[in-house]
């Protein structure tokens, strides 16, 4: 499923390609046949991302909701675009630009009601302004889950996926396993910060690359191999980048989470 930072890197260039013109919408797939309906001709006002979410502003004030889950891509093109595929539930075109949105968890036209009780039930979002630290904060003082669990829980943080909550815990030293709770203030600020810091990177790139280039005996970023991009994230029975104990992995959260019994000890 994409992590917030793909969420917010969709935003931004749909922001680009489409905002402020009408656009034509209409559904090759028919299964959003009705909604396209309703906005095709609209001007698109504005795009914004809360997390996992996405939600279009449409000159007559209605409002798209969008959730990609784990099936949902687009496809963005300039000039003339190939035909959308079978599966396309929603397309969106004006005169320079074409999105197609295909397998989408959730594509759906909503009130401000809908959305409020949506975003009622989101936490914090990394990538949103304003301070939101301690929000963030004073969700993980009221749960006993371990921290590995909560950074899962969208009501506790917005937009961090599987990728992420494993490598900004290994980036931060602390295991897993320990109850969110357990984390003292110096600790939480700085988890805090250090996923601003790594999905706003993620959100430029376009790509999760957490590990540092003299971990690996590169020079630059851009020298990291695909390969070898990550710390913890799927690397069970490989040796830590750091100092070489053997990553462990565990499930948590219905999701396995990797993690370096040293790097990350008590």
């Amino acid at each position: 499923m994409p992590e917030g930072h793909t969420i917010h890197r969709h935003a931004r260039l749909q922001r680009e390609a489409l905002v402020g013109s009408p656009v034509r919408a209409w559904s090759p797939q028919g299964r959003f046949a009705e909604g396209a309906a309703v906005l095709d001709g609209q001007k698109l006002n504005d795009i914004e991302a809360s997390g996992k979410h996405l939600f279009y502003r449409w000159e007559l004030g209605d409002t798209l909701h969008v959730h990609l889950g784990l099936f949902g891509k687009y496809k963005t093109f300039h000039g003339d675009p190939p035909p959308p595929s079978e599966a396309t539930r929603l397309a969106m075109a004006n005169g320079r630009s074409v999105v197609y949105l295909a397998g989408p968890t959730i594509c759906e036209i909503i009130n401000p009601q809908e959305e409020d009780r949506l975003r009622s039930r989101l936490g914090p979002d990394p990538l949103a302004g304003g301070r939101s630290g301690p929000d963030f904060a004073g969700n993980l003082a009221r749960r006993q889950t371990p921290i590995g669990a909560a950074l899962l829980d969208q009501s506790i943080v917005a937009g961090v996926g599987n990728v992420y909550r494993a490598e900004v815990l290994f980036k931060e030293g602390i295991d897993p396993r320990t109850p969110a709770r357990k984390l003292d203030s110096a600790q939480t600020r700085a988890l805090w910060l250090r996923i601003r810091t790594e999905l706003r990177r993620g959100e430029k790139e376009g790509a999760i690359v957490t590990v540092a280039p003299t971990d690996i005996g590169v020079r630059r970023r851009s020298d990291i191999p695909r390969d070898e991009r990550l710390y913890v994230y799927q690397r069970e029975g490989l040796p830590c980048r750091r100092c070489g104990t053997v990553i462990q992995s565990a499930e948590m959260a219905n999701r396995l989470i990797w993690w370096c019994p040293f790097c990350q000890g008590p």
